[in-house]
């Protein structure tokens, strides 16, 4: 029986993982395909599981991140204090269905940022307050980075891009973009913040990765600063999701 993976979501129009992992099960000889299940009801995961008896794994996108959680059986720790789940592992026994969830986002942004960090990179602005930020703020804390969530609107424990000064930027050599902003077809737009402000000293990290070099990536680079996009996360993180199905 050909083992089955797939990605839940709605809508999935283009999928990273359905092309990602096809061409790793051609390249390595794995017997498996990775289907694409549009569900808009998160509702219906379970009886999808219970009627493809050879899915082995599933990748979870957005709206279901969240609203997946209770419908798992355990939590791993890591997406627990995120609050979302991205990988579900399928474990089946005497027709028992047992699942469990995980968060491989944070893998694929830890793995991909680590190398790019210097003594210096103390602080960490985090441009977004939506899904993809929730792992970005728990990779930064796990690499001692303490971050600070910018957003449209001011809350508790977030602040706003209009108290984004040059000294704050100064204070803050790691600022990530989490935000759609410079996202294809949307090429020409960028989060408001002081560009001037930015040094050789910085880092600007974007989780966008269509077009390669987004217009925040530009204004960095046209500054000095480290760049980086979203193409290496995504790989590493389906790489990590992988591992979980397998191991």
């Amino acid at each position: 029986m050909k083992k089955i993976y797939g990605l839940v979501g709605y809508p999935l129009g283009h999928s990273f993982s359905r092309s990602f992992f096809q061409k790793k099960f051609e390249s390595e000889g794995i017997d498996a395909i990775y289907e694409n299940f549009e569900i808009p009801d998160v509702s219906d995961l379970r009886r999808l599981i219970a009627d493809r008896q050879e899915l082995c794994g599933l990748n979870v996108t957005i709206p279901h991140k969240s609203a997946v959680i209770a419908l798992l059986d355990e939590l791993d720790p890591k997406a627990d204090e995120i609050g979302a789940v991205n990988v579900i592992k399928i474990m089946r026994h005497n027709g028992d269905i047992y699942l469990k969830g995980f968060n491989s986002d944070v893998i694929g942004f830890t793995d991909s940022i680590a190398p790019l960090l210097d003594e210096n990179m103390k602080h960490a602005l985090i441009l977004g307050t939506g899904g993809a930020s929730k792992a970005i703020y728990a990779g930064l804390k796990s690499l001692h980075i303490v971050p600070t969530f910018v957003s449209r609107q001011k809350k508790e424990g977030v602040i706003e891009y209009g108290e984004l000064t040059p000294g704050v930027i100064a204070s803050h050599k790691i600022i990530v973009n989490t935000t759609p902003l410079g996202m294809y077809p949307h090429i020409d737009q960028c989060p408001d913040i002081p560009y001037d402000a930015l040094t050789p000293g910085h880092l600007c990290y974007d989780v966008v990765y269509n077009p390669e070099e987004t217009l925040f990536l530009q204004k960095a680079a046209q500054r000095g600063c480290k760049t980086k996009n979203g193409i290496e996360m995504l790989h590493r993180q389906a790489l990590a999701a992988w591992e979980i199905w397998n191991e």
